[in-house]
């Protein structure tokens, strides 16, 4: 499998691709164009990623090019997003059987309205629950996942 543990090293190419899937899948549900394109920064996001609470969690689908990420604490898969341009290859696949078959993750919170990612889940043995939450600083929801 390419799934492998990140490292620092890897920290530029991770921000690259969390910046750019939440541009493109975040902008049109939250139409914060101010976060998107101001606070979103490769380079802010690749120093916040650097902490070692984080980059410790993180395990990264590397073929030759990291092409995907995900990151997850206890039985939580905080995060998991792939590249836009190497999306329907089977990779956030692979990054959520490795999730499920090692660390036996349990629950994810994803946006309310994210379909795609949340019929993603479902497609992986989770099902939406009645539990939600505000995103953040936001009105926006998320719903609780679990397997």
């Amino acid at each position: 499998m390419n799934i492998r543990k990140a490292t620092v090293q890897d920290l530029s190419r991770i921000a690259e691709i969390l910046v750019f899937v939440k541009r493109i899948n975040y902008r049109p549900i939250f139409q914060n164009d101010a976060y998107s394109f101001g606070e979103l920064q490769v380079l802010a996001v690749a120093e916040e990623y650097g902490a070692p609470d984080i980059l410790g969690h993180i395990w990264v689908y590397d073929d030759g090019i990291v092409k995907g990420m995900i990151r997850i604490v206890d039985l939580e898969i905080k995060e998991l997003y792939v590249d836009c341009f190497f999306q329907g290859q089977g990779i956030g696949a692979d990054l959520m059987e490795f999730a499920k078959n090692k660390f036996s993750v349990s629950f994810l919170w994803a946006l309310e309205k994210n379909d795609g990612a949340i019929r993603f889940y479902m497609r992986h043995g989770f099902h939406k629950t009645d539990t939600k939450k505000f995103e953040e600083g936001t009105t926006e929801y998320l719903v609780l996942l679990e397997r």
